[in-house]
């Protein structure tokens, strides 16, 4: 990947959502929400305390996360439309 983040962001890819409902209906593309989870393409090196000490980052590429909704800004890298967000953002790992 041409593009690595800096400090405590991450680069996520959102996935797709799913065309139909758990009822059968189909969902048209202008009804669809932007999906909220996605996976980690790339992470920065982390964060920096006021001492100057690294603070790890609690996500790594390939992990499969929740973010918030409006999180991040929409970026596109070789092609592929992407977020880039401050790991707070973050809501959690999906396992």
């Amino acid at each position: 990947m041409a593009f690595k983040p800096l400090h405590d962001r991450v680069l996520v890819r959102r996935t797709e959502s799913d065309e139909k409902t758990t009822g059968g209906l189909i969902i048209p593309d202008s009804a669809k929400e932007k999906p909220a989870e996605g996976v980690v393409v790339a992470c920065g090196e982390g964060a920096r305390k006021d001492s100057g000490e690294l603070i790890e980052m609690a996500v790594s590429e390939g992990d499969k996360v929740l973010f918030g909704k409006w999180s991040g800004t929409e970026v596109t890298v070789e092609g592929d439309e992407l977020l880039i967000m401050k790991e707070g953002d973050i809501l959690g790992i999906i396992s």
